[in-house]
C-alpha cells in the first residue's frame, strides 16, 4: 500500500507543489509538499480508499484546498500533539492538579 501512495504522490506531485506556491504567496512559507499531501491522506480522503481514486480526482482535491481550511488542519493538529505540561515536574503536576483547599 505504501508504494500506491508513493506512486500517486509522484503523479499528484506538479498540483502539490501548485498548492504550496499559493499557499506561500497567501502568507505561509514553511508549508511542505509532505504536509499538503498528510492533510489530503488524513482529512480530505480519510474516508475514502485512495487506491481506487483517479488521479483527476486527487489533483482536483489538491487544488480545491483552501488556505484557511490547511491552516485550520494544521493548528488543530499542533493542538493536539502538544504536551502542555511537560516542562512540570511531578510534584508541580500534582500541585496544580490537587483540589484547592477549603479556607
Amino acid at each position: 500500500m505504501k508504494i500506491q501512495f508513493e506512486k500517486l504522490y509522484d503523479q499528484a506531485l506538479p498540483a502539490i507543489q501548485s498548492k504550496r506556491n499559493e499557499l506561500i504567496l497567501y502568507g505561509y512559507p514553511t508549508v511542505t509538499n509532505p504536509e499538503i499531501w498528510d492533510y489530503c491522506v488524513k482529512k480530505k480522503w480519510r474516508k475514502k480508499n485512495i487506491s481506487t481514486m483517479r488521479i483527476h480526482e486527487i489533483v482536483n482535491d489538491v487544488l480545491r484546498l483552501t488556505s484557511a481550511e490547511f491552516m485550520t488542519y494544521t493548528q488543530i493538529e499542533e493542538q493536539r500533539g502538544s504536551n502542555w505540561f511537560s516542562d512540570l515536574n511531578s510534584d508541580e503536576l500534582q500541585l496544580l492538579l490537587s483540589p484547592k483547599s477549603s479556607m
